[in-house]
């Protein structure tokens, strides 16, 4: 499998492996959990490495699938979650990247992956009412406490990359 690095050094299998629709969006699957379980480790074993999933797919459901099918290969692999939005009755309501909300997400996220470290964490989506620098200082702060390795941004635009990066590399 060929490999490609993500960033300041994370080396990840050149295709990862989206989990979400393992918990959602596209209707039920055809097998159970074990079967969801027995693809994410058959993927491992084909070369896949990068694994990405989100508090927000299931919700939750889809982090533990996640962290109960890797658990055993841990360290093998790349786990990557996401953060950023306000989940009420298990539904998500809107955007939350309030650093309070960073670090409960963390935390909760380090618990369903079964894991100490979650090697890549990235805004879900931006949110305009925190400021990204406010963000990424927060997951700063969580990669100096060793709970994070990296972090990213998905569907940003270069400008707030740019304002994210100044504050957190």
């Amino acid at each position: 499998m060929h490999t490609r690095t993500l960033g300041q050094g994370l080396e990840v299998s050149a295709i990862g492996f989206g989990a979400m629709g393992m918990s959602q969006s596209y209707g039920p699957n055809p097998g159970g959990r074990q079967d969801m379980i027995t693809i994410l480790r058959e993927a491992v074993e084909l070369g896949v490495t990068f694994f990405d999933t989100a508090e927000s797919y299931g919700p939750y459901v889809n982090e533990e699938l996640v962290g109960e099918a890797l658990a055993p290969v841990r360290g093998q692999v790349v786990i990557a979650t996401k953060f950023g939005w306000q989940i009420e009755d298990g539904k998500s309501v809107g955007l939350n990247s309030r650093p309070e909300q960073i670090r409960r997400v963390a935390d909760a996220s380090l618990g369903r992956l079964r894991t100490d470290v979650i090697d890549l964490f990235y805004q879900h989506r931006v949110d305009p009412e925190v400021p990204i620098e406010e963000v990424a200082g927060t997951v700063g702060e969580l990669i100096a406490a060793g709970k994070v390795r990296y972090f990213g941004l998905s569907e940003a635009a270069a400008g707030t990359i740019r304002r994210a990066h100044a504050a957190c590399r």
